[in-house]
C-alpha cells in the first residue's frame, strides 16, 4: 500500500538562494477537521488516502511536515490597483515542497492560511472558511471550463477564531500549481537591482516551465520566453472574457508567470450580461471591471517587461507587447465562434457575436443561460424558440438577430445535430455564480460540509445536466442581490 512516505519530492524552488524565500514551517492549528477533498486531483497527484487519514490531515492542516518537504514562503512585490508596492510576499501561504506526480510532472504543494511569515505585515497569516471555499470551488470551475488554473486539493478547518469583518473560523487550503512565481516576483528583484537573482529566477522558470526554449541560443532565450508569457496572458484574458468571468484583483502579484488563473479572491461569473460588471466591492473605481481585463492584462505585461530589463532589451519587449492584441483577438474570436457553434471562420463572425452581446446587455439577459438556450435553438423547430426568448426577454428584438444567425448557419458544413452537441459541450449549464458559492459557504458554516464537494463535482463537469443539482443552474434568487464580495473575501 502506498503511504505518505512513498511520495517523491524535488524541492527545486526551495533550493534557490535565500533571497527568493523565507524558510518557515506552518503554524499548527488546534483540533483540525476535514472539510473538502478533491479525489480526482489526489489521484492525479498520486496522493494516498484522504483527509480521513490522520497523517494527511495533520500535514494539510500545517500541523506536521514530512521529512522530504522544504517549507518556504516566497518573496515578491507588485502593482496593486496601479500603485507600486515594493514588498509583498507570501503573508499567509507556505509552499510545503515540490511533489513529483506519477506522470513525472512537478507541482508545488502550498498551504494557504498556514500561519505567519516574514511578509505577513499586519496580517495574522490565516485564511477563513469562506475564502478557502471560494478558491476551492473557483479553481474547480475553471478546470471544468478548460481554462488554465491553479488547483485545490483540500480544505482543512479549525475552530481557531480569525477576525475579519466579523469573527470567523480558520481554514487551510491546499493549493497545487506547477509554480507560484508571479510577475511580481520579477518586479521584486528588479526594484532592488538584484540582476543576478533575476537572471537566476528567469533561467529557473524557463528550465522548469518553458523547456522547449532551451534549444534557442542563450542570447535569444529570454526574449522568446517573455514573448510567450505575453501571448499566454493575452489568451488567458480572452478565455476569461468568453467565459463571462471577472477576476477582481488583477494586480501584478496575482498574475502567474505561466499563464494560470491564480489567487481567487473577489472573483465573479456574470449573471446578467454587463460589460461594466465589477465583482470586487473594494474596487470602487472599477479598475478591474469585466471589460477592462484585456487592457489590464496588457498593462501588467508591460510592467513585467520593464522589470525584465536588461534580460530583455526594449525593442524585443515592445515587439512582444505588439503580439498581445493579435493573440487576444484570435483567442476570443475562436471561443465566441465555438459558443455560436460556428466551425468555419468568416469575417462577420465577431460582429455577429457582438450584436448578440449588445442585445443581451440591453435586456440584462443571463450570460450562461442565454448561450445554453441558443445551443438548442433550431430555426426549423418552433419549440426551441420560447426558452431563448424567455432568456432575452424581447422576441421582437431577438428575431432579427436570429435571422442573421440562421443565414450564417446555412453556410456551415456541420449538420444541426452536430452543432447542437458541440455547443452544449462549450456553453456550460453550470457556472459558479456568487449566490451558489454563498449557499455552499452558509451551509459549511453550520458544519454541513457535504455541499462543498457536491458542487465542486458539478463544476468540474459543467456541461452535463446534473438533474439533482438543477437549482444551481437557475437565475439568482432575490437575496443574492445582497451578496458583497471584497478583497477580504
Amino acid at each position: 500500500m502506498v503511504t505518505l512516505a512513498d511520495l517523491r519530492w524535488d524541492n527545486r524552488f526551495a533550493a534557490l538562494p535565500e533571497a527568493f524565500h523565507q524558510r518557515v514551517a506552518p503554524t499548527a492549528v488546534p483540533a483540525p477537521y476535514p472539510i473538502a477533498w478533491n479525489e480526482v486531483l489526489a489521484d492525479e497527484l498520486g496522493w494516498p488516502g484522504s483527509l480521513d487519514d490522520p497523517a494527511t490531515l495533520a500535514v494539510l492542516a500545517g500541523n506536521s511536515v514530512l521529512d522530504p518537504m522544504a517549507p518556504v514562503a516566497s518573496a515578491y512585490a507588485g502593482h496593486q490597483f496601479g500603485a507600486w508596492v515594493p514588498q509583498l510576499g507570501d503573508g499567509r501561504a507556505i509552499i510545503l515542497g515540490t511533489l513529483v506526480t506519477p506522470d513525472q510532472r512537478r507541482v508545488e504543494i502550498q498551504l494557504k492560511g498556514a500561519g505567519l511569515t516574514r511578509w505577513s505585515r499586519m496580517g495574522d497569516g490565516r485564511a477563513v472558511l469562506r475564502s478557502t471555499i471560494r478558491e476551492y470551488l473557483g479553481s474547480a470551475a475553471m478546470r471544468g471550463l478548460g481554462i488554465p488554473t491553479t488547483d485545490a486539493l483540500a480544505i482543512v478547518g479549525s475552530d481557531l477564531p480569525v477576525f475579519r469583518e466579523r469573527t470567523e473560523t480558520a481554514a487551510i487550503l491546499t493549493r497545487v500549481a506547477p509554480t507560484h512565481v508571479r510577475f511580481g516576483t520579477f518586479e521584486y528583484f528588479a526594484a532592488r537591482r538584484m540582476h543576478e537573482e533575476q537572471r537566476t529566477l528567469a533561467d529557473f522558470v524557463i528550465a522548469d516551465h518553458y523547456p522547449h526554449l532551451l534549444a534557442l541560443p542563450a542570447t535569444e532565450r529570454h526574449g522568446a520566453w517573455y514573448t510567450e508569457v505575453v501571448e499566454r496572458t493575452a489568451r488567458l484574458m480572452a478565455m476569461w472574457i468568453a467565459a463571462g468571468f471577472a477576476h477582481g484583483v488583477m494586480n501584478t502579484d496575482n498574475f502567474s508567470i505561466t499563464g494560470l488563473t491564480i489567487d481567487y479572491g473577489p472573483y465573479g461569473w456574470m449573471d446578467g450580461y454587463d460589460p461594466a460588471f465589477v465583482c470586487n466591492h473594494s474596487d470602487w473605481a472599477g479598475r478591474y471591471g469585466f471589460d477592462q481585463q484585456p487592457m489590464v492584462g496588457l498593462w501588467n505585461c508591460a510592467r513585467l517587461g520593464e522589470a525584465l530589463h536588461p534580460l530583455v532589451d526594449e525593442p524585443t519587449a515592445l515587439a512582444a507587447l505588439e503580439r498581445y492584441r493579435t493573440a487576444y483577438e484570435d483567442e476570443v474570436a475562436a471561443r465566441m465562434r465555438a459558443k455560436l457553434g460556428l466551425a468555419a471562420a468568416e469575417d462577420d463572425d465577431v460582429p455577429l457575436a457582438t450584436a448578440l452581446l449588445e442585445l443581451m446587455r440591453q435586456h440584462g439577459a443571463d450570460y450562461a443561460r442565454t448561450f445554453r438556450a441558443l445551443s438548442r435553438w433550431d430555426g426549423d423547430d418552433e419549440d426551441t424558440l420560447p426558452p431563448l426568448v424567455a432568456e432575452v426577454g424581447d422576441r421582437d428584438a431577438l428575431l432579427p438577430w436570429l435571422d442573421r444567425y440562421a443565414t450564417r448557419l446555412a453556410r456551415e458544413p456541420r449538420a444541426a445535430a452536430a452543432r447542437h452537441a458541440a455547443m452544449l459541450a462549450t456553453n456550460p449549464k453550470f457556472t459558479l455564480r456568487n449566490w451558489v458559492a454563498q449557499d455552499v459557504i452558509q451551509n459549511a458554516e453550520t458544519r454541513n460540509h457535504a455541499l462543498v464537494d457536491e458542487v465542486r463535482r458539478v463544476l468540474e463537469d459543467p456541461f452535463a445536466e446534473h438533474p439533482a443539482m438543477e437549482r444551481y443552474a437557475t437565475k439568482p434568487p432575490e437575496w443574492a442581490r445582497e451578496i458583497v464580495v471584497s478583497c477580504s473575501s
